[in-house]
């Protein structure tokens, strides 16, 4: 991760913002990863970076566009997605189709997203040091391998990631578990 110019901006931008949970994780953090493991001398760019954070004092969208302003100012060549995890049970039925229960703490959000080699969050304190969420461990973002993390993700929905992520195509190493 330090090897990464652009990823380390990102980190001291989300720091800057002076929230007590925060990280940048999921497609960021495995597309660092697996460039490195397959040896890309470019980096793949991601479709978003997200920033995930967790504060239920303001589970307002206001809040979410204003953190995402903020880290655009700092580093506008990033396409940030910003979400307060403590929110995400208001709007994850209108998205996906299924309610789910309100979220406790960031490592229980991070826990739920949809694989276990992109549950994976990290976040730089004010000594510069990395610290990494991994609820589920670094194994199948390190051994490169996909498959649905059945605590909040349908098989529909897994399926239909798998097919528009196409990840053997940048990565022919990654094994897709589709079942």
């Amino acid at each position: 991760m330090r090897s990464s110019p652009a990823f380390m901006a990102a980190l001291r931008a989300g720091r800057a913002l002076g929230l007590a949970q925060w990280c940048i994780g999921a497609g960021a953090l495995r597309n660092l990863v697996w460039d490195h493991l397959h040896g890309h001398a470019e980096p793949t760019r991601p479709a978003d970076v997200d920033f995930a954070y967790f504060c239920d004092l303001d589970l307002g969208a206001e809040r979410d566009q204003a953190l995402q302003q903020q880290l655009a100012d700092l580093c506008p060549d990033v396409p940030w997605e910003v979400t307060n995890q403590a929110g995400v049970h208001l709007w994850f039925d209108r998205h996906f189709g299924h309610a789910v229960e309100p979220l406790h703490s960031l490592e229980e959000a991070i826990a739920s997203w949809p694989e276990p080699a992109t549950a994976v969050g990290m976040w730089l304190d004010d000594h510069d040091a990395l610290h990494v969420i991994a609820p589920h461990g670094l194994a199948d973002l390190l051994d490169m391998r996909i498959r649905r993390n059945p605590v909040r993700v349908s098989v529909e929905t897994y399926r239909q990631r798998c097919a528009s992520k196409r990840y053997a195509e940048r990565w022919p190493s990654v094994v897709v578990e589709l079942g």
